[in-house]
């Protein structure tokens, strides 16, 4: 299933609502993100809304990516307390 857009304001505006992430190689995130936090550091994994898959290495604890993101990988992902915020 494809990840929902939600974005119902435009896009700089900030976020209104968050999910923990689980990584997961074979399944969408149910709503595409406009960032991601990462809690703890590490690689991330991920499908970007354009349909890209890039991994992000060396990525610090406390880090908030700037990305719209539909899918994070179990797989080339070792970065932990994941959030995605929409």
């Amino acid at each position: 299933m494809a990840a929902t857009d939600r974005s119902q304001a435009g896009y700089g505006q900030p976020a209104v609502q968050g999910f923990a992430i689980a990584p997961d190689n074979n399944t969408d995130l149910q709503y595409t993100t406009r960032a991601v936090w990462v809690g703890g550091a590490g690689a991330v994994k991920v499908t970007l809304a354009g349909g890209d898959t890039v991994t992000l290495s060396g990525v610090t604890a406390g880090t908030l990516l700037p990305l719209r993101v539909t899918r994070v990988f179990s797989t080339g992902t070792d970065a932990t307390l994941l959030v995605g915020l929409y």
